[in-house]
C-alpha cells in the first residue's frame, strides 16, 4: 500500500519572473521551457542563463524544476535535441518532460541521472502503457487529459509504487485528444505538435457551401453561437479530496503562456486548499468560499470538472464568445526597493497617481494600496504609467516585499 501524502503542487512558469513568483506563492515543483524542443514556441521561454539562474534559485527555496522537452520530433530535431540535453545535463533540473520514445532514448542515453516524466502528449490512457514506461526507465506518468478519476484509481491500482501519476488539475483544456492537434497545421502551417499552436479551437467558424464560394453561413449549436470548439477551463479547486484519494502525485497547473499575475493567483489558492485539507478536511471545507472567490481572480474562461466525473457534454463549452472572464488587472511584479524604499516594477498595464490598486501577497491578503508617486528610473515624477515594460519606482501607502504581485480590479 502506498502512504497517504499531500500531493505536489506544479506550477507553470512563463519566464524567470513568473517562475521566481510561481516559488514565492507555494509551489513545490515548476514546469517550463527552453528556447527550443518545448510546445509552447509562443511562450517568452527560458534562455540557457535564465533557466541555469532558475534552477538554482528553485533549488535554494526547496522547489524542483522539471523541463519540457515534449516535441514529437522529426529527423530533423534529433541532432538539435542531443545537444540541448547535453546542455540540460549541466544545469541539472529535477526532471525532463517528454512525449517522443526517440527523445526519451536521447535523454537516457546523454543525462540518465535526471528523472524522465511522460508527458501527456503521449497519449498515457491506460496502465498497460504506464508500465511499459516504467520498465524503460520512466518514474513519472502525465496523464491522459481524457481520464475519469476513476480511470485514474485504476491505474494507481495497477502500477508499481515508485511509479508517480501526474494529472491536470486547472487551467485551459485542449479540444484534440491529449493535446495532439493537426488543425493548427492545415489552417496556417503552425505545428501544434511542433509547439507552434495557433489555438484555431478558439477561432469563430462559418460554413461555405461547395456551389455558392464567397456566400458565407454561420455554424450554430443549439442556436447558442459559433466557437464550436471552444472548452470551459478546467478547475478542481472544490474536489481536493478526491484527487488525493485517487492517488495522485503531482497536481498540475497548466498556462505556461499565463501572466505572473494569474500563476500567482492559481498557486496561492491551490496551496492554501492543499494545506488546509492536510490540516483538517473540516477546514477545508469550510474555506471553499475563499478558494472559489481567489480563483476566479485571475483570467479564466468560466470554469468545468473536464473528464474527471465522466464524459463532458454541451454545458462543458462556450458558444457565443472566446473571450476569457478577466476580474483584475495586472500591474507589476515587486522585484526589489531603491534607496528611498520605494518599490521597484517593470509596468504592465497602465495605472495613475492616486489610484487605490492591491498588493497581493503569500500568505492570501490582498492590502489596498494608495498610489502617492510614480517615478521613472532617472527619479522623474510621472502622473501615470503609461508605457508597458517601464521601470517604475513607486511610493504606495502600504508594504510591499519582494515578488508581489500589483493588481487594481478591472473595470466593468
Amino acid at each position: 500500500m502506498r502512504n497517504s501524502r499531500l500531493p505536489e503542487l506544479l506550477v507553470p512558469a512563463s519566464s524567470l519572473e513568473v517562475l521566481k513568483v510561481a516559488v514565492n506563492f507555494g509551489a513545490d515543483a515548476v514546469f517550463i521551457g527552453g528556447e527550443v524542443f518545448g510546445l509552447r514556441a509562443k511562450a517568452k521561454n527560458f534562455s540557457p542563463e535564465e533557466m541555469a539562474e532558475g534552477i538554482r534559485f528553485a533549488h535554494e527555496h526547496g522547489v524542483k524544476v522539471h523541463v519540457t522537452v515534449n516535441i514529437l520530433a522529426h529527423n530533423s530535431d534529433l541532432e538539435g535535441v542531443r545537444v540541448y540535453l547535453r546542455e540540460l545535463r549541466e544545469m541539472k533540473p529535477d526532471a525532463l518532460i517528454i512525449a517522443d520514445p526517440g527523445v526519451f532514448q536521447i535523454a537516457k542515453e546523454e543525462c540518465p541521472e535526471i528523472e524522465r516524466h511522460i508527458s501527456t502528449q503521449a497519449n498515457n490512457t491506460n496502465y498497460a502503457t504506464c508500465n511499459f514506461w516504467h520498465q524503460l526507465g520512466a518514474s513519472r506518468i502525465v496523464t491522459a487529459r481524457e481520464l475519469s478519476l476513476k480511470e485514474i484509481r485504476e491505474l494507481r491500482e495497477h502500477i508499481p509504487d515508485d511509479l508517480e501519476l501526474e494529472t491536470f488539475i486547472h487551467g485551459a483544456m485542449c479540444i484534440s485528444y491529449s493535446g495532439r492537434c493537426l488543425l493548427s497545421n492545415y489552417l496556417v502551417g503552425r505545428d501544434a505538435n511542433q509547439g507552434a499552436c495557433t489555438h484555431p479551437c478558439r477561432w469563430k467558424y462559418s460554413v461555405v457551401e461547395e456551389t455558392r464560394p464567397g456566400e458565407y453561413f454561420p455554424v450554430y449549436e443549439n442556436e447558442r453561437g459559433t466557437y464550436i470548439f471552444n472548452s470551459k477551463d478546467l478547475c478542481m479547486i472544490e474536489h481536493i479530496p478526491d484527487l488525493v484519494e485517487a492517488g495522485i502525485d503531482s497536481l498540475k497547473i497548466e498556462g505556461r503562456m499565463k501572466t505572473a499575475l494569474y500563476v500567482a493567483t492559481v498557486a496561492r489558492t491551490y496551496r492554501k486548499a492543499l494545506d488546509d485539507y492536510a490540516k483538517d478536511p473540516a477546514l477545508y471545507l469550510q474555506n471553499m468560499s475563499w478558494y472559489q472567490d481567489q480563483i476566479s481572480n485571475c483570467t479564466y474562461r468560466q470554469f468545468t470538472t473536464g473528464f474527471f466525473y465522466g464524459k463532458p457534454g454541451a454545458e462543458e463549452q462556450i458558444y457565443d464568445s472566446n473571450t476569457y472572464i478577466q476580474e483584475y488587472v495586472y500591474l507589476g511584479t515587486v522585484s526589489g526597493r531603491d534607496e528611498k524604499g520605494y518599490a521597484v516594477v517593470e509596468q504592465k498595464n497602465k495605472f495613475c497617481v492616486g489610484d487605490v490598486i492591491e498588493i497581493m501577497k503569500p500568505d492570501g491578503s490582498n492590502p489596498a494600496a494608495l498610489v502617492r508617486g510614480i517615478y521613472d528610473a532617472d527619479g522623474n515624477a510621472q502622473e501615470s504609467a503609461p508605457h508597458s515594460r517601464q521601470e517604475l519606482h513607486l511610493d504606495l501607502e502600504g508594504e510591499t516585499e519582494l515578488y508581489d504581485i500589483l493588481r487594481v480590479k478591472a473595470k466593468a
